[in-house]
């Protein structure tokens, strides 16, 4: 609980210091955060490659439960979905289950939705998983030490490859980054694909 504090204190400083003015404009017009990524991911690629054969012989000891990571992190944002349908009034459930489908993956999941059913949907979205890309960097550690090493890998969805990738490895560990890495490349490449078939079927 401790790490998802001083990670929400973060994340409300930064709020804070951009409302009242306090970062140059130079930094806002830039995508630094971009950057910043980069080099996580190259210090996880160090620290996987550090330990490259302990890390192979992980996965094999998983066989085909590594497949099963994208298909059950589908399978839980629909039944969740369909949960939480039950209390929303006024929206079709293919609008909502079409908005699951970013799992996470924002920008791509919010444009798809526009072109298909409108830019109110699309802007529903659009919030809604950036809500879940936040939720995953925020309480990933408390994920894992409440529901299992691979739940926070499911809870960030797609972005379990890129943006989520640093605080799951740092919480569960650097033998789970290759399986986070699968599983969000899966998903978001599934993501285009579930969007257009919902909206287009249902």
């Amino acid at each position: 609980m401790k790490n998802s504090i001083i990670a929400i204190i973060f994340f409300a400083a930064g709020i804070a210091c951009a409302k009242l003015q306090l970062i140059p404009k130079t930094v806002l017009n830039s995508d630094f955060t971009l950057y910043v990524l980069y080099l996580q991911m190259l210090l996880i690629g160090i620290c996987i490659g550090a330990e490259l054969n302990k890390t192979i012989g992980f996965i094999k000891t998983l066989h085909v439960k590594i497949l099963l990571v994208p298909f059950t992190t589908v399978i839980g944002t629909y039944l969740g979905v369909i949960l939480f349908s039950i209390f929303i009034n006024g929206m079709h459930i293919s609008d909502m289950l079409a908005i699951g489908s970013g799992f996470g993956y924002y920008s791509l999941s919010s444009i798809y939705i526009t072109e298909i059913r409108g830019e109110t949907l699309g802007a529903i979205a659009l919030l809604t998983n950036i809500a879940r890309e936040i939720i995953g960097l925020l309480f990933t550690p408390v994920f894992a030490k409440r529901f299992g090493k691979l739940a926070p890998i499911a809870a960030a969805g797609a972005t379990s490859m890129d943006t989520c990738l640093p605080i799951i490895t740092s919480s569960v560990g650097k033998n789970y980054a290759i399986i986070s890495v699968f599983s969000g490349t899966v998903v978001t490449i599934l993501v285009p694909f579930l969007i257009t078939f919902i909206l287009g079927v249902m």
